[in-house]
């Protein structure tokens, strides 16, 4: 009996799987949950320490390991995969969001300031409201448009959630009240 025992062999208790790296990107494994990416754009530094990942590096490519199995392991995995391609385009290309000033009643006033975006006048209101710019984004306000640009996707699409988000009317008619800043293009590549 502990003959068939000393044959068999057990599953692996992690999974593993190897990412490959694109040309025209340097990819450093800090430790065993951080990397940082650089390519011609900028430099990108991300942190997997609370996802149980561990990633080093081999001549293929980066390799992806998550202890214990089943469908939370796997959809890691897919994570940081699609984490590690954001954080690639980002460095190479860029992420654009546009925004439109849609004023009705009201005519709206925005200034960038320093890093804050100020939106004067919004409803008639007396106070400004005023949106935090991340350290990395780029906000400028053409006329009706207002265009978020950067190299972190999570940090574009936050501001320009945050920006549609502080125009957020509530407690009034939506269909006669359409004030406000609206998203209507996300894309990749950064416009100037």
């Amino acid at each position: 009996m502990s003959e068939l025992r000393a044959e068999t062999t057990a599953k692996p208790k992690y999974a593993e799987e190897v990412v490959q790296i694109p040309e025209g990107v340097t990819v450093e494994v800090v430790d065993e949950v951080t990397i940082r990416v650089k390519g011609p754009l900028g430099e990108l530094v991300k942190s997997f320490a609370n996802a149980g990942i561990r990633i080093s590096k081999t001549e293929n490519g980066l390799l992806v390991r998550v202890y214990g199995r089943g469908k939370r392991v796997d959809a890691m995995i897919g994570t940081f995969k699609a984490v590690f391609r954001n954080m690639v385009l980002g460095v190479t290309k860029g992420f654009t969001y546009k925004l439109k000033v849609v004023q009705t009643h009201f005519p709206m006033n925005l200034k960038v300031q320093g890093n804050r975006l100020v939106i004067e006048n919004f409803i008639g209101e007396r106070y400004p409201r005023v949106v935090e710019i991340l350290p990395g984004v780029k906000v400028t306000v053409k006329g009706e448009d207002v265009i978020v640009t950067g190299i972190d996707r999570e940090a574009v699409g936050l501001v320009a959630g945050r920006i549609e988000q502080a125009t957020k009317i509530r407690n009034k008619d939506l269909r006669k009240f359409l004030d406000g800043i609206y998203v209507y293009y996300k894309g990749v590549g950064i416009e100037k």
